[in-house]
């Protein structure tokens, strides 16, 4: 069984940055593709970004474009989702998501195992 666990979420003012952590158990992390996703309060949740099992691509959703990075360490079993440019639309759940395909994606139904999430407020 695959567990996840995010970490790093906290509060920070529009325009600043945050940098938040997935670390996941098991020994096939590296053949993992693994996404970020979050949900606001009323709404549900979306897409955020992914990374191929080797980090060699990306998929962002249109609203982060430019301003998210999806990054992954396999040595520490680890991936991570470096925010700039935070807005206070931004706020939300930050769930961390696995799946036991190489493949990055962005539909949600096709990830297997998730995070407990990780709150991240952006003040204005």
């Amino acid at each position: 069984q695959v567990q996840l666990v995010e970490s790093g979420g906290g509060l920070v003012q529009a325009g600043g940055s945050l940098r938040v952590s997935c670390t996941a158990s098991g020994r096939t992390f590296s053949r993992k593709a693994m996404g970020w996703f979050r949900q606001a309060s009323g709404k549900e949740r979306e897409f955020v970004a992914a990374v191929s099992s080797t980090g060699g691509s990306t998929n962002y959703a249109h609203s982060v474009k430019g301003r998210f990075t999806i990054s992954r360490d396999n040595a520490k079993n680890t991936v991570y989702l470096q925010m700039d440019s935070l807005k206070p639309e931004d706020t939300a759940v930050y769930y961390c998501a696995a799946r036991r395909d190489d493949y990055l994606t962005g539909l949600e139904a096709l990830y297997d195992y998730w995070g407990g999430g990780t709150q991240v407020t952006v003040s204005s």
